[in-house]
């Protein structure tokens, strides 16, 4: 069964067709990349997804219910995590206070807090911290955390909602090498082990030749290419979208950073 099924998604600005005619699934634990060059339509159709944009047409199905036109917390409740290209997190609170609030909102104790929000839900704050390795940050400050850091409360905060869908918009942007790895891996870990589907957009080739399942690709709007990166990588379509004639993806590979 499919967590998620895109159906002939669509969407314009203007004269433009960034998203056009998209269809593609994930499966129930899968981790599935979305890649493409720039102004492929990568980042038209995650929102989509995640209801940041209403489409022009077309269907996006999350456990066999329409969510398109959804707003974003409304698809979060019912089971979608997200991280962002650029994470952010509430530098006034300490680290735990930030995943207590996206426990609190997950229990929709928002409006009706009774006594103060720092006692409710730390032990499963700290929990969460611990699985994503930050369990010793917890009182920090979060504007005292580096970057890498970040992306890792980012991770334990899209967690709070026990998502069977999670979104990952550029997981490992603005890291270096090694901490690309050690993200992605532990995404990995976490995701496996709850059973999670992944949706992920990436643009380091190694990350995504190394741990997705499947990948999809995009190019001018329009899905051109869906297998295992093997399959991709030979691929003679999307080398032309993103090389040109002459490189393939194992010299890309062999040229990153």
């Amino acid at each position: 069964m499919s967590v998620l099924a895109v159906k002939s998604l669509s969407k314009s600005f203007g004269g433009v067709h960034a998203v056009n005619q998209v269809s593609f699934t994930v499966a129930r634990g899968e981790f599935l990349a979305l890649i493409g060059p720039n102004g492929a339509g990568k980042s038209t159709c995650f929102n989509m997804i995640n209801g940041q944009l209403a489409p022009d047409s077309g269907e996006i199905l999350f456990e066999d219910k329409n969510i398109a036109g959804l707003a974003p917390r409304d698809i979060w409740r019912l089971g979608v995590g997200r991280t962002f290209q650029v994470a952010a997190t509430f530098g006034s609170m300490t680290v735990v206070e930030n995943v207590q609030m996206a426990l609190i909102s997950h229990g929709r104790e928002t409006y009706g807090l009774w006594r103060p929000a720092a006692s409710l839900h730390r032990e499963r704050a700290i929990d969460l911290l611990a699985q994503v390795g930050m369990r010793e940050a917890a009182d920090r400050p979060s504007r005292e955390l580096a970057y890498g850091d970040v992306k890792r409360i980012e991770l334990a905060i899209a967690l709070a909602n026990e998502p069977r869908l999670l979104l990952m918009d550029e997981p490992t942007a603005g890291m270096a090498p090694r901490e690309r790895n050690d993200l992605i891996k532990l995404v990995k870990q976490l995701v496996v082990e709850r059973g999670i589907s992944v949706l992920f957009t990436e643009h380091s080739m190694d990350v995504v030749f190394a741990y997705a399942d499947r990948i999809i690709v995009l190019a001018r709007g329009r899905l051109i290419a869906d297998g295992d990166a093997a399959a991709i990588r030979e691929n003679p379509q999307v080398q032309e979208v993103y090389f040109g004639t002459g490189k393939t993806f194992a010299h890309a590979q062999g040229a990153a950073p």
